[in-house]
């Protein structure tokens, strides 16, 4: 596996990070597995924070599971307010079907949201197989899919704003 040896969130190999500064970001963090989302919350902002984001233009929504992000991620676009969206949730394979559909539903959601409003919408959701693995990605051993999920953000972010979609 790819993933084993490697943090992830190593972003000293990423190219530039844009200044943040000036950019309106939401947050949609699923209240399931809060132990999991909390952390990649706790990764997003203060990523957001360190690439110039202003506490103010960082807007954080809580969402009772990753099922709901795409359409609290619609919710929020619909305002008019956000340059980017980023979702963090986290789905733990079980013993059914139910981690295979939630799992698609989401990920098909967040991007038919992004298109719609053509706008970046994040999609930080850990789909792992286990409860460590959720752990070693949420912080742990293999970095953090917040900080991850905001870095994105702002190049996204910034994408739009060079091509003045923003």
């Amino acid at each position: 596996m790819a993933t084993q040896l490697k943090n992830l969130s190593d972003f000293s190999t990423a190219g530039d990070i844009p200044d943040a500064a000036g950019f309106n970001f939401g947050i949609v963090v699923a209240e399931w597995n809060a132990e999991i989302t909390n952390a990649l919350y706790q990764g997003a902002y203060n990523t957001l924070i360190k690439y110039g984001a202003q506490e103010a233009n960082i807007h954080s929504y809580p969402v009772p599971g990753t099922f709901e992000l795409s359409t609290a991620a619609e919710l929020l676009l619909k305002t008019a307010k956000f340059d980017a969206v980023i979702c963090l949730g986290c789905v733990i394979q079980g013993e059914t079907r139910h981690f295979d559909f939630i799992c698609d539903a989401v990920a098909n959601g967040i991007t038919n949201v992004a298109i719609k409003y053509a706008k970046p919408v994040i999609f930080g959701v850990l789909t792992t197989d286990n409860q460590q693995q959720a752990i070693d990605r949420a912080g742990g051993k293999h970095g953090n899919k917040g900080d991850e999920a905001a870095v994105t953000a702002i190049k996204m972010a910034k994408l739009a704003e060079t091509l003045g979609t923003k």
